[in-house]
């Protein structure tokens, strides 16, 4: 399985970081080796003294396809949960400022972390659905898929132009501004709808 990941999908993020407002959806990967599951530490790399937490709504492809319309797009995910996708956020503005690929910063080992998933059926309108992650108990990042500006059958279509979606793979859909690093001792908690899926250290 791969993780298909949007950058740059929320005004306010984009903002934050000082990035320019997209056209199209941002697209990296993260490869197998990147998934962190069942809510097991995080173990900090020491590459980088600053990882930030990226939350995000994730969905996993149950249905191999290529050149998707996006009137068909929803017949390609079945389940939605809440994802973290980390970033080396140092090393990435190496990288940029090189003009080199984001590879290092963002596709590390455990830097996809998955919730358990969830039927879409459970959400009658994926374009009203919260999700929120606290650190150390305080709220850190607030996020609606409403303010996406890459919906997720647009999302599904204009990936599936480059890469072919496999079952089990996983769409990153991008995080709201509220990103920072975390440290050695922190507990993340995410949730989705108010539901905790996410409750994992930082070791």
């Amino acid at each position: 399985m791969k993780c298909i990941c949007i950058g740059r999908n929320y005004v306010d993020h984009v903002h934050e970081l000082n990035n320019q407002v997209p056209d199209e959806p941002v697209v990296f990967l993260k490869p197998d080796t990147a998934v962190l599951q069942n809510n097991a530490p995080f173990y900090h790399p020491e590459f980088s003294s600053d990882i930030h937490h990226e939350i995000e709504l994730i969905f996993r492809v149950c249905k191999e396809g290529k050149y998707i319309d996006e009137a068909f797009a929803m017949d390609y995910v079945d389940k939605i949960g809440i994802g973290i996708d980390f970033t080396a956020r140092d090393l990435q503005q190496q990288l940029k400022e090189k003009g080199l690929p984001w590879e290092k910063s963002k596709a590390f080992n455990q830097s996809a972390v998955l919730s358990n998933w969830l039927p879409i059926a459970q959400f009658p309108d994926l374009n009203q659905i919260g999700f929120e992650l606290n650190v150390n108990g305080i709220l850190r990042q607030k996020g609606h898929s409403s303010l996406m500006m890459f919906r997720l059958p647009q999302i599904i279509a204009h990936v599936s132009r480059y890469f072919t979606l496999k079952v089990g793979d996983v769409i990153f859909t991008g995080t709201p501004k509220g990103v920072a690093a975390v440290s050695i001792g922190d507990q993340l908690e995410g949730f989705l709808e108010g539901q905790k899926l996410l409750d994992f250290p930082i070791k």
